[in-house]
């Protein structure tokens, strides 16, 4: 069956990267992406926010679209440490990762919180990247399909649409171990945060679900293929701009 959505292919660069390195791994992926001259599917890099600006200036006119790992919800103020979407969206990015496990976890951010900063990214004129997705514990118990039901409805803003939101989904079990749920579990999630997105908004079915949970070149082409998998949010594999140019290929 052909696509009906375009593909978006993003890696999270997490903490990782100084000027040197990062600014040559971001040449890398543009040189890559421009001879590969993909119409049919989206590479976007998310370096940290120390790197947006010059990484946003090392891709440009190459394709490549440059995100943040994260925004406040505010647009400025007494937020020390924190960066605003509009100041991620002066530094030339067009998306900005929201609600990743690694914020939850590490910032105890809840889904409202989520939600108030998907709705700043909107503010600024980004498109934010809702990260969901269930820990060891709740998949064991058998509630993985209820947790991303909970964590959808309260992360995702109202006004949602597929063009002004995409919707990642990273088991946090996943996420830098190696381990990656069967294709069909893959599979099973997507359609259900499908059917959930159904009961939200009119455009569901034009929403992009990205998987993300050590997605490598090796695994990438079978997952995805895998029903409505419409791209990848790739972790430590984007930081080698051969191997994410090759999981941008399998898409």
């Amino acid at each position: 069956m052909a696509r009906t959505r375009r593909p978006l292919i993003a890696g999270n660069w997490k903490m990782n990267g100084l000027t040197a390195d990062a600014l040559a791994l971001a040449k890398g992926v543009a040189n890559g992406t421009k001879q590969a001259g993909w119409s049919d599917r989206e590479v976007l890099v998310c370096p940290p926010a120390t790197l947006v600006a010059a990484v946003a200036e090392a891709v440009k006119a190459s394709g490549v679209f440059v995100g943040g790992q994260d925004c406040h919800a505010k647009s400025n103020g007494a937020h020390t440490g924190d960066i605003s979407a509009e100041m991620l969206r002066d530094c030339g990015a067009s998306h900005v990762i929201v609600g990743h496990s690694e914020r939850r976890t590490d910032h105890g951010e809840t889904d409202a919180v989520v939600r108030a900063k998907a709705e700043a990214a909107w503010r600024a004129g980004l498109v934010p990247i809702v990260c969901i997705g269930e820990t060891l514990t709740e998949r064991e118990a058998g509630k993985t399909l209820s947790v991303l039901e909970t964590q959808l409805k309260g992360s995702l803003p109202g006004g949602s649409t597929a063009t002004n939101v995409v919707v990642a989904y990273e088991p946090v079990w996943a996420i830098g171990t190696g381990k990656t749920p069967t294709t069909p579990e893959v599979a099973a999630a997507h359609a259900h945060i499908r059917r959930v997105l159904g009961g939200l908004m009119s455009e569901s079915a034009g929403v992009r679900l990205l998987y993300g949970g050590s997605v490598k070149e090796s695994n990438a082409a079978e997952l995805l293929a895998a029903g409505d998998v419409d791209g990848a949010l790739v972790g430590g594999a984007s930081l080698k701009a051969s191997e994410f140019l090759a999981i941008a290929k399998a898409a």
